[in-house]
């Protein structure tokens, strides 16, 4: 009963929280990179009649540990963010803590924590593809289910229950796909990363590096990791500007970057848009 409560349960967060992209949020802070931290999420009032706990069985709670990047990262994960808080509660069943970095070390660090103090679920959003084989593998050994969200890791399968992931290398294809249609002259590409080794930053980046490997007119003319941080990416942009380098596509790997660039193109006069000076590239559909 547990196990298909939480799968519904986490199916329902996912569509929300995909569809508080297109929602207004306030701007998100400038991404900090802090040590991984775990909080209790806020519990509600115990009711009586809350059918979630009553399926959970004689009122008893799952234990589930959540890692996720800095909320801070974006607005995209801002709203991730909100809704896990507001579904993994005492009120729907659930006992959680959450753990917040952009660093795997340290979310692999709190997913050893969380097993240790034995929950019944880990949900996981990795800040990194890699590194992640030996801890779901102790996950495993102690009969805790690991669910991924978000973001897809390169470790084998049987490690975790489900997947329910964005699919990264499509979004970069679909990207490249309507910046080839705009049939410009020549692509002059300011390309800004998200945090390096992500899913994210891996599907999104690799069709537009093959895209310049196969195209002559296709050219890099600055690479450059932003870390998902709207004031890095406006000072890279800055940077190619005041070095006089031509450029007329800029390709930011999450919006809030995106927005980072766009200012720096406000600031130098420059237009932007389909048909403009520049054309700006943004993933994630924040508003």
């Amino acid at each position: 009963m547990k196990k298909k409560l939480l799968a519904l349960v986490l199916a329902s967060t996912m569509v929300l929280g995909l569809t508080a992209c297109g929602a207004a949020a306030e701007p998100a802070a400038p991404a900090a990179e802090p040590a991984a931290t775990e909080e209790e999420a806020p519990a509600a009032e115990e009711k009586e009649e809350a059918p979630a706990a009553e399926e959970a069985g004689s009122g008893d709670l799952i234990k589930v540990g959540i890692i996720n990047n800095d909320p801070n990262e974006s607005g995209y994960r801002t709203a991730n963010d909100k809704d896990l808080q507001a579904t993994f509660c005492e009120e729907n069943g659930y006992d959680a803590s959450f753990a917040y970095s952009l660093k795997n070390e340290e979310q692999i660090t709190a997913a050893q924590k969380f097993i240790q103090d034995g929950v019944d679920y880990l949900l996981l959003s990795a800040a990194d593809t890699s590194g992640w084989d030996s801890v779901l593998k102790d996950a495993q050994d102690a009969g805790i289910q690991v669910i991924l969200f978000d973001r897809t890791i390169d470790a084998d399968p049987s490690l975790y229950a489900a997947s329910i992931v964005s699919d990264m290398d499509k979004e970069g294809q679909t990207a490249v796909d309507w910046l080839a249609s705009q049939n410009l002259d020549e692509y002059n590409v300011i390309h800004i990363q998200g945090v390096m080794g992500s899913a994210a930053q891996k599907g999104r980046s690799g069709a537009l590096d093959a895209k310049v490997a196969a195209e002559d007119n296709w050219n890099i003319v600055k690479q450059q990791t932003a870390e998902w941080n709207a004031e890095n990416a406006q000072q890279i942009v800055q940077s190619v500007i005041d070095a006089g380098t031509k450029f007329n596509v800029i390709y930011a790997e999450n919006d809030d970057m995106a927005k980072g660039a766009v200012a720096a193109l406000d600031a130098a006069n420059i237009s932007h848009g389909v048909g403009k000076d520049v054309i700006v590239m943004g993933f994630d559909c924040n508003k």
